[in-house]
C-alpha cells in the first residue's frame, strides 16, 4: 500500500523546495509589514495589526503572482528548448543518413572496381 511519502524523489524535493520558498515569502511579508507599520507610530495596536495584515496579504498576493509568472515562463522556455532539440536531432539524423548514402555511393563503385 502506497503512502504519501513514496514516489519520485525529485518530485518530493521539488515539493519541499516549494514549501520552503513559500514559507520564506510569508516570513518576508510579515517582516516587511512590521517595518512598514513601524513608520506609522500614530497607529493604535488594533490599527497596526490591521495594517500589517493587509500589507502582508498584499505582499503574498504579489509573491504568488510572481511565482505563477515564473512557472509559466519556465514551462514556455522548456517547450521552446524541446522543440529546438527535436529539430536539431532531426537535422543531425538527416545529415547522418545523407553522409552514409554518399559514402555508400562513392565506396560501392570503388569496391566493385577494385574487386575485378
Amino acid at each position: 500500500m502506497g503512502t504519501q511519502g513514496e514516489g519520485n524523489p525529485a518530485e518530493g524535493i521539488a515539493r519541499l523546495e516549494g514549501y520552503l520558498l513559500w514559507n520564506a515569502h510569508i516570513t518576508e511579508a510579515h517582516e516587511e509589514a512590521g517595518r512598514f507599520a513601524d513608520r506609522l507610530p500614530w497607529l493604535t495596536d488594533s490599527e497596526r495589526r490591521d495594517v500589517e495584515s493587509a500589507y502582508a496579504t498584499d505582499r503574498l498576493a504579489v509573491a504568488r503572482a510572481t511565482d505563477a509568472h515564473i512557472v509559466r515562463r519556465i514551462t514556455e522556455i522548456r517547450s521552446e528548448y524541446i522543440e529546438r532539440y527535436e529539430r536539431l536531432r532531426a537535422r543531425c539524423i538527416a545529415w547522418a543518413v545523407i553522409c552514409a548514402a554518399a559514402m555508400s555511393a562513392v565506396l560501392t563503385p570503388l569496391a566493385l572496381a577494385l574487386g575485378q
